[in-house]
């Protein structure tokens, strides 16, 4: 969730915001109660907040000075969040704790590997798909990532690429200069896993289209292509995302649509129960703590307010495409932030005086 620069504003149910951490970026299991502290004067915080990194805390390499406010009013003198945060980021060429020791070393706190949320840190969900042989693709670390996302028997492209060099034929300079002998010992691969954006597309995209159209069986031939064909798991579909480029673009649907869906999902499932809305197969989750999530969408980042007078009037204007998951269908109203403000130091300010708490 990186393009548009939001922040969450998530509110609990009842008592210490201890579980809420994880359960509101989809994560099973109870989240211990480090990365913030409450002073004895102090109740316990019943709200938290989900930070978007790029466009929100930093532009590129350089920390957002508003950030650095915000901070000044969440840390206490001992340099511990008063209110639980937890860091959301569309960024999976990094672990965890790599994320968890920038962020720390940038904003002069410490923050725990449980407070970083990578694009995909999700996954941990798919336990049906850990124990597969998955083809794995991306940049950075893809093998340890996949391994603490639960992946245990992995292939990585340049891995298939180096076992079938005939499929690899884009770049002239690394074609073979012989035609070797189709391997018939690989064993078959079950399934995709999209870590986020590789450095060489042609390869990957070649050699996981071969995957796909030969059932797990590269360098064999099928007679027709098989549907449906093996599972394919991508995080970080939005490619966009607010550094130093000064480029104009604006992508809603990664951002505030994903805030206001998990509002809507909590919404059903207080009234469902939550084990009843779960995906099939994936590891029934206790019931969520959390009551609401408010989108608070600033202007740091991508999204820029758009002048009244230059607005075209709404007759005859095309809606804009829908650039969401095929699963999800669009819904423009999800589109619309809860709040806009300037900055995240102003959302800190918002939220610090809708909860009642000292600024």
């Amino acid at each position: 969730m990186a393009s548009l620069g939001w922040i969450v504003a998530v509110r609990a149910a009842r008592g210490p915001w201890r579980r809420v951490a994880r359960t509101a970026a989809g994560l099973r299991g109870p989240c211990p109660g480090r990365g913030y502290a409450v002073g004895s004067a102090q109740s316990p915080p019943t709200f938290g907040f989900l930070l978007d990194i790029d466009g929100v805390l930093v532009r590129g390499h350089r920390v957002i000075p508003a950030a650095l406010e915000a901070f000044r009013r969440l840390v206490n003198s001992q340099g511990q969040v008063r209110v639980p945060v937890v860091f959301v980021t569309n960024a999976g060429n990094i672990l965890q704790h790599g994320k968890a020791q920038e962020l720390s070393s940038l904003f002069g706190f410490k923050v725990d590997p449980d407070q970083v949320i990578l694009s995909h840190s999700p996954l941990k969900l798919f336990s049906q798909f850990h124990g597969k042989r998955m083809l794995v693709s991306g940049q950075g670390p893809l093998v340890e990532n996949a391994r603490a996302l639960g992946f245990r028997n992995v292939v990585t492209v340049d891995e298939l690429r180096m076992a079938f060099p005939v499929l690899d034929m884009v770049d002239l300079e690394r074609r073979p200069k012989t035609t070797p002998l189709l391997r018939n010992d690989f064993p078959a691969i079950e399934g995709v896993l999209l870590l986020g954006e590789p450095v060489r597309w042609e390869t990957s995209l070649q050699l996981i289209m071969d995957v796909l159209l030969s059932n797990g069986n590269p360098g064999t031939g099928l007679a027709t292509a098989p549907y449906p064909h093996l599972p394919v798991l991508a995080s970080n579909m939005d490619l966009l995302w607010m550094a130093e480029a000064k480029m104009p673009s604006d992508n809603p649907m990664s951002d505030v649509y994903g805030a206001n869906l998990f509002h809507q999902y909590l919404q059903m499932a207080k009234r469902e129960g939550t084990g009843e809305l779960g995906a099939c197969g994936l590891k029934k989750q206790r019931p969520s703590a959390t009551q609401s999530c408010a989108s608070i969408l600033v202007c740091t980042g991508v999204y820029r307010p758009k002048d009244p007078e230059t607005v075209e009037p709404a007759q005859g204007r095309e809606e804009p495409p829908f650039h969401g998951h095929r699963d999800f269908s669009f819904s423009p109203g999800l589109m619309e932030p809860s709040h806009i403000v300037n900055d995240v130091d102003e959302a800190v300010q918002l939220v610090f005086r809708k909860e009642g708490w000292a600024l």
